[in-house]
């Protein structure tokens, strides 16, 4: 599918979808409980959607009525699995259910579409069979199989992506005994803190030295729980710097900034940079006015970095993104495909191993690729709101993975957006 977007003026309101994050971790700690959980408002995705059939898959029983997810756990023991489980697209899904799988007594292999396909996963294996569990692959990302039992015991990992330390955060408390994990190396810290928030929800028992080293005790058990998922600070940010670069007042209705979304930052960069953010009882304005280039540690913010390195165009002087080479493992080599395809519509832009540098540009809409990856899509799709004329976009269908409403909901606050057959 593809879409053009035009120079728009953007005015109203608009609700952010329900988190990612959340969405497949609580999949997960209800597919592993005792007893029924009850998912209100969860994000209905296809990244959330791979989960959920991972749920099934697994063993629990799930209902889908008037946006809530109604999930029977398994009770910690994996039943009438399917031997092969599809994640489709979602990163997540793979690295969380993969673990949790090594607490199953037959075999389980993991297969995703060709990006999927090349994700890494070496750390995360390497940790999983040296706590016990077999994992056979060919070159360490999918397809490969898992076999239980998690035996635990103490092991080291590679955090470059967050998900492979929640991954084990999960898994772990089930294990046949406890279980002790050196980090090294972690990026996206924030996500792990969404993680320690669920076990800390759960009352999992689990001791912890910072970020870098965890034991968790063996043998214990998830609970069923009722809860309304938090909306998405990742979706949010399209929002915010689309208003900031097209100089328009919106409100943003929604979001918890209590909540440990490595994204919320992104509101700190944008206000810093000129825009003007104002906490109403309805949810928060957003004013754009003129922007000036800074320079921003990325780590805790990856899925940022397309969005940002738009505004990085309009902001006077120069933008130095850096410290997010865990960029490059995403759905795409995020750093290398926004550069080609901001330079391809007038930026200039440099991209270096971690990161990239922007000088405030004059974009013109052109025809570019979205690379099958939503936030790619979503950011070309945000300049092309702040350029001339009509910026092209292919491969739009991808926004289903995050935010299925997206061009809707921008539709809405009065962004020029139209489909193409």
């Amino acid at each position: 599918m593809k879409v053009v977007t035009q120079k728009s003026k953007l005015s109203g309101e608009i609700a952010i979808p329900a988190s990612k994050s959340h969405t497949i971790r609580a999949v997960a700690v209800a597919t592993m409980a005792e007893g029924r959980s009850i998912l209100h408002d969860p994000l209905d995705s296809a990244d959330a959607r791979s989960a959920f059939r991972a749920a099934q898959e697994f063993g629990a029983r799930i209902k889908v009525l008037d946006g809530t997810w109604v999930i029977d756990g398994t009770r910690g023991k994996i039943s009438k699995v399917a031997s092969f489980v599809d994640v489709a697209n979602s990163g997540t899904s793979l690295r969380i259910f993969s673990a949790l799988a090594s607490l199953a007594s037959q075999d389980i292999t993991f297969d995703g579409d060709p990006s999927i396909r090349e994700r890494p996963m070496t750390p995360l294996i390497l940790a999983l069979r040296s706590l016990g569990a077999e994992v056979k692959t060919l070159n360490d990302k999918c397809p490969f199989t898992v076999r239980g039992p998690l035996k635990g015991g103490k092991t080291t990992i590679d955090g470059i992506s967050s998900q492979f330390v929640t991954a084990l955060l999960f898994a772990a408390p089930l294990a046949e005994n406890d279980t002790e994990i050196e980090v090294k190396n972690l990026h996206e810290k924030s996500y792990v803190e969404i993680t320690l928030d669920w076990l800390k929800k759960q009352n999992i028992a689990f001791e912890q030295k910072g970020l870098e080293w965890f034991k968790i005790k063996g043998k214990q058990k998830y609970k069923a729980f009722d809860l309304k998922i938090p909306a998405d600070f990742s979706s949010a940010t399209f929002a915010l710097c689309a208003a900031a670069i097209t100089q328009s007042e919106v409100l943003i209705k929604g979001l918890d900034f209590s909540d440990h979304q490595g994204d919320k930052k992104v509101f700190e960069y944008l206000q810093k940079m000129g825009t003007q953010v104002h906490h109403e009882t309805g949810g928060v304005r957003v004013i754009g006015k003129e922007l000036t280039g800074m320079e921003i540690d990325m780590n805790d913010t990856p899925d940022a970095l397309p969005a940002l390195a738009v505004v990085g165009c309009f902001a006077k002087g120069k933008t130095r993104l850096y410290n997010v080479e865990q960029a490059r493992l995403k759905e795409c080599d995020r750093i290398s495909a926004i550069t080609k395809e901001l330079r391809r519509m007038g930026a200039k832009i440099e991209e270096f191993k971690d990161g990239l540098s922007i000088e405030y540009s004059r974009l013109s809409g052109q025809e570019v690729h979205g690379y099958h990856d939503h936030r790619m899509v979503m950011a070309l799709a945000i300049a092309g709101m702040a350029s001339e004329g009509k910026t092209i976009i292919d491969t739009a269908e991808s926004v289903n993975v995050t935010y299925p409403s997206f061009f809707d909901d921008f539709k809405s606050i009065e962004a020029r957006i139209d489909q193409m057959n």
